[in-house]
């Protein structure tokens, strides 16, 4: 199977096309700049901006704006569920050296889907039509689009929403395979982004379900997407995307082994380096939840952490773990 090298938006290259999926209190500065150092990474976003709060947010200070050099191509994600939001935070994320713009139509947050934005948003196709002509009218940057599969497998209206991406000028379509009311647990239906790789002609990242090199491949096999975009698999094994880089190019990424908790410390101290203190602990909790099953005891990790009443408490909590459980290694 020949697997796509890299990607072009507009003028920018991702390459290799792997990116880090914007979660929320997961994908800031700290993990964008831990699966950047360990390779592999294509693409980075931010975590979900409110297009309503956004122009108020203080870039030097607010833990969803912080970030470093380093974290290159950085999208901004933005939800909203009025355009008249649209333009002061387009210029917003202009003055912030954004490399691209990612329109969230995705998530399924009762919140977001009670305000008419997220994954509720998409289901008016008008409205999306609207917003995605005045954010092309706004921006020249790339612009980049992520949906699920709708509120039910529908064939004809899920189509006509990945057409409006691209016919509204959006240059990358990412689909997490999964209706907007399913809960993780529910396997990805890779199948349908086939569908939508089938129809339209910009590049479609595949999202959902990808833990392992062979989901992976498993994943570009069934749906012939151009790249795949890694969430919570991402938060559990930071160095994946090296490995499946390495899959996809054949030359290797990770330049030396690496202890697992050696990864965990490095979390911490980047941590340190970009948050005050009263923002890292939570942070450092929602991470561990994910990074501990990697372990065959992780549990142990992450119920201590997760128990933890401080920093300082936490960080001496998961020593002892590493102390008393065999040292992993990635290679």
């Amino acid at each position: 199977m020949n697997f796509v090298q890299h990607l072009i938006l507009k003028d920018l290259v991702i390459e290799p096309p792997l990116a880090l999926a914007p979660m929320v209190g997961l994908s800031h500065s700290a993990l964008r700049s831990l699966v950047m150092e360990l390779g592999g990474v294509g693409l980075l976003f931010t975590e979900m901006l409110s297009a309503r709060r956004l122009p108020q947010d203080n870039e030097r200070v607010s833990p969803f704006l912080i970030k470093s050099q380093q974290e290159y191509p950085l999208f901004y994600q933005l939800v909203l569920h009025q355009e008249s939001y649209l333009e002061r935070a387009v210029e917003k994320v202009h003055s912030l050296g954004a490399q691209g713009i990612d329109l969230n139509l995705g998530c399924p947050a009762p919140k977001l889907r009670k305000q008419g934005a997220g994954c509720a948003l998409s289901t008016n196709h008008a409205a999306v039509r609207s917003i995605l002509a005045a954010l092309r009218r706004l921006t020249g940057l790339p612009l980049s689009v992520k949906i699920r599969l709708g509120e039910r497998l529908h064939e004809a209206e899920y189509l006509d929403l990945c057409r409006i991406v691209e016919g509204e000028g959006g240059d990358c379509l990412t689909v997490h395979a999964r209706l907007n009311g399913e809960k993780f647990c529910r396997k990805p239906r890779w199948e349908w982004v086939a569908k939508a790789k089938e129809n339209v002609g910009i590049p479609v990242l595949a999202n959902g379900g990808i833990f392992s090199v062979e989901d992976a491949l498993e994943c570009l096999r069934v749906t012939g997407a151009d790249g795949l975009m890694l969430g919570r698999g991402g938060v559990a094994r930071p160095w994946i995307f090296g490995q499946i880089a390495a899959m996809i190019s054949g030359k290797r990424v990770l330049r030396e082994s690496l202890a697992l908790s050696n990864v965990y410390r490095r979390f911490i101290e980047l941590l340190t380096a970009r948050f005050p203190p009263e923002r890292r602990l939570g942070r450092l909790k929602e991470f561990t939840h994910y990074f501990a099953a990697s372990y065959a005891f992780g549990h142990q990790l992450a119920s201590g952490v997760q128990t933890s009443e401080s920093m300082e408490q936490a960080v001496e909590r998961a020593e002892c773990f590493f102390v008393e459980n065999e040292q992993i290694t990635i290679s």
